[in-house]
């Protein structure tokens, strides 16, 4: 889950809502939103300059000399576009994955989980 279930692309909000048919209305209870939203917003301020939150998600995997390709979520065609762009960047400075690897995050199963 390289946007980890959305929370990477940097539009989740503590008011983010979604259909009752929808699995995120199951999934981000609030106990979930909460979290995810702020490991999300512990991130942002690392963002390069002329990089999105969902660029430096790939690019942070595509760092790792064991992984080749990525599956990201996308809808639209400008999705398509901006997963490859992330790709041909190239991994991120060794500085920066250091800071990021600090906010690891590991997930145990609860309540809400899926």
């Amino acid at each position: 889950m390289p946007f980890d279930e959305g929370s990477l692309i940097g539009s989740l909000t503590l008011q983010s809502t979604w259909p009752a048919d929808d699995w995120r209305s199951t999934y981000f209870v609030p106990e979930n939103l909460e979290s995810s939203v702020a490991h999300a917003d512990a991130i942002k301020p690392l963002v390069p300059a002329g990089v999105t939150l969902a660029e430096m998600a790939l690019r942070f995997i595509l760092s790792n000399q064991d992984v080749s390709t990525v599956i990201p979520g996308m809808r639209k065609p400008s999705n398509v576009e901006a997963n490859t762009a992330a790709s041909e960047a190239g991994p991120l400075p060794p500085g920066l994955l250091s800071e990021l690897r600090k906010h690891r995050w590991d997930r145990k199963p609860t309540e809400w989980s899926q």
